[in-house]
């Protein structure tokens, strides 16, 4: 049995009055729902119960679903509280849009974002904390995300380098945590009326970096997983004080209206959605979709065309022959012998549409050999983990391709695949060689029921040797 703090239960007694005060402190008691979204970027079936869906939300369902279990390491599948699907459902984005996720990890936003993009456009995804920022970058990976950059940096850092870039920015913002009391006893622990006026200023912080990034008649997403007013209603009215946003309705069943009279009176503060855990779909959480008043660019950097780093990287280089010798961190195309290897070693696998000229932008830096989604140079004086898609690494007259591209091929049908069963999944997943019995030779993709997962290496009598990497191994 959970203890909530007093102070707690009388100021939101003060707030709902005692009938809704005792629904909210009712549903604290009782267990939290899990749910799971299936992957649109992939194609395959999953084993898991689609009888309840989670309402509002593409491809969403209520259930537990098992780390262990191929529809996860393929990246077919994402755990994630289902009031915690509204964010990035509610956000206008399209094909083609250069998208921002702020406070980033663990990925459940940043994946979802991705499937919008559907391979098109830019998702800079950042997290502040770096040990979060590497379960962010896993998590990308294993959706298959090709034109993501993940960052590991603050936002003062970003709006920096990106003012007035964004067509959209997505703001889930640290926040006390109120509506994690069911799922985390830290929440509880922590919470105190001091502790969200903190939370408070220090959303105002970071949204004050995101507006700056934001470019005219660019959308916002606002959302917290509190329910205070001080951190919702309250930032959402400084936000159409001060910059001019216009508020946008969002559509989401069992949400509850925002509250104007907790925030400046604002008759259109009722287009916030909030998910109060006694509804019924989740944990809690705050969302407020806002819209950036249009006018002139009047600090648009000069953000460099995003899709032509090969071409702009090769003006460089003819410019600045030779002053970069022997200096390994420098970027450079791969030589004619380096493209043979790479060429060599992932030849007969299909490609998604979007990597299609992946060849002509190939990138090297240190060996590694990425497609970049952002043009380097933009990236100057921010800590990058992952720009694009990483197509692997040279190692003395080889190729040895990655992780992140074996998810990116599983998007598309493929014909050099080895598909394992349970039994030889498992032995996989510990990092075992196996032996298979297949034709192939080089270089294949390695499954279990159909969903690609990892690559391996095929010798000429059956021996797959593993490359799945030791970090994920179980």
């Amino acid at each position: 049995m959970i203890e909530i703090p007093d102070q707690f239960k009388e100021k939101f007694t003060g707030l709902l009055g005692q009938e809704e005060a005792g629904k909210l402190l009712d549903s604290l008691a009782e267990p939290s729902k899990k749910a799971y979204r299936i992957n649109s970027l992939k194609e395959g079936a999953v084993v898991y119960s689609q009888e309840e869906a989670v309402p509002g939300i593409p491809n969403a369902y209520y259930g537990g679903v098992s780390g262990k279990d191929p529809e996860w390491t393929a990246g077919m599948v994402y755990s994630q509280d289902p009031a915690a699907m509204f964010p990035a459902q509610a956000i206008p984005v399209k094909p083609g849009d250069k998208v921002l996720d702020l406070c980033a990890a663990p990925g459940g936003k940043s994946t979802a974002l991705a499937q919008k993009l559907q391979g098109e456009g830019l998702l800079v995804a950042n997290e502040i904390s770096p040990s979060r920022a590497k379960i962010l970058r896993e998590n990308l990976e294993r959706w298959g995300v090709s034109n993501a950059v993940v960052t590991n940096c603050d936002s003062f850092a970003l709006s920096a380098r990106f003012p007035g870039f964004f067509d959209a920015i997505l703001v889930d913002a640290p926040c006390s945590g109120e509506g994690m009391f069911r799922k985390s006893e830290d929440a509880i622990k922590y919470w105190s009326q001091e502790n969200v006026d903190l939370c408070a200023d220090r959303q105002r912080e970071i949204l004050t970096e995101a507006v700056k990034m934001l470019k005219p008649g660019g959308y916002l997403l606002y959302s917290t997983c509190t329910f205070s007013p001080e951190e919702d209603e309250e930032i959402v009215s400084w936000l159409l004080d001060e910059y001019g946003f216009k508020l946008l309705p969002i559509a989401a069943e069992k949400a509850a209206p925002g509250r104007p009279e907790w925030g400046n009176g604002d008759a259109s503060l009722a287009n916030c959605a909030r998910f109060w855990p006694q509804d019924g779909v989740g944990e809690g959480q705050f969302v407020a979709s806002l819209q950036k008043a249009a006018g002139e660019e009047s600090f648009a950097a000069e953000a460099g065309e995003v899709f032509s780093p090969v071409r702009k990287n090769k003006d460089k280089k003819k410019k600045g022959k030779g002053k970069n010798k022997g200096n390994r961190s420098s970027l450079e195309r791969p030589s004619k012998e380096e493209s043979c290897y790479i060429s060599e070693a992932i030849a007969g696998f299909n490609w998604p549409e979007s990597l299609a000229s992946w060849p002509s932008q190939m990138l090297k830096s240190q060996d590694h050999v990425f497609v970049p989604a952002l043009e380097p140079e933009q990236l100057k004086g921010i800590k990058v983990l992952n720009n694009g898609l990483e197509l692997g690494i040279l190692k003395k007259k080889r190729f040895e391709p990655s992780h992140q591209l074996a998810e990116v091929l599983g998007q598309v049908d493929q014909e050099r695949v080895v598909d394992l069963t349970e039994e030889e999944y498992d032995h996989y997943l510990h990092g075992e060689s196996l032996q298979v019995n297949s034709s192939l030779k080089g270089f294949v993709l390695v499954s279990c029921r159909g969903m690609i997962f990892s690559f391996g290496k095929l010798s000429g009598k059956g021996q797959l040797k593993n490359y799945y990497p030791k970090g994920l191994r179980q």
